[in-house]
């Protein structure tokens, strides 16, 4: 038999990922970056000084990709771009005084974002739905 339309879980995924971006989007206009320039932003925030070829490998993006949203975020401030002093092809990147200050505005929205999202869902549950993307991420990976 073949799987209904509403059973498909890559739909389900999909559908849910188009919701949060949007939320999230609306959420960070007014600090004018980007849900995927927020994503950057926030692995500097835990460990500046990153290279662009790490925050493409944290991301799971493209390197050109990732190159496009560092020039944008640097056009804008936020960020500064450095040469390695180890290795002359290999770029870092760290956050200037606009881009930490603005972790200030930032983190509440995630937080708020963070809880709405897990409302009325254990830690137990988030754990399961974590295991269990992690195996449909394995799975395609394998493909």
């Amino acid at each position: 038999m073949k799987t209904r339309f509403n059973d498909y879980i890559s739909i389900k995924i999909h559908q849910i990922d188009l919701t949060l971006t949007s939320y999230i989007k609306t959420k960070l206009a007014h600090l004018n970056i980007a849900p995927e320039q927020n994503l950057i932003l926030m692995l500097l925030w835990e460990e500046d000084g990153l290279s662009q070829n790490e925050i493409a490998r944290r991301l799971d993006k493209d390197k050109s990709n990732i190159a496009r949203m560092l020039s944008s975020l640097e056009k804008k401030g936020f960020i500064k771009k450095s040469m390695n002093k180890e290795d002359s092809r290999s770029l870092n990147v760290y956050l200037t005084e606009n881009g930490k200050n603005l972790s200030e505005h930032v983190y509440p929205i995630t937080e708020e974002f963070h809880s709405i999202v897990t409302s009325g869902i254990t830690k137990e549950e988030l754990r399961i739905v974590d295991d269990v993307l992690m195996k449909m991420r394995r799975n395609m990976e394998g493909n």
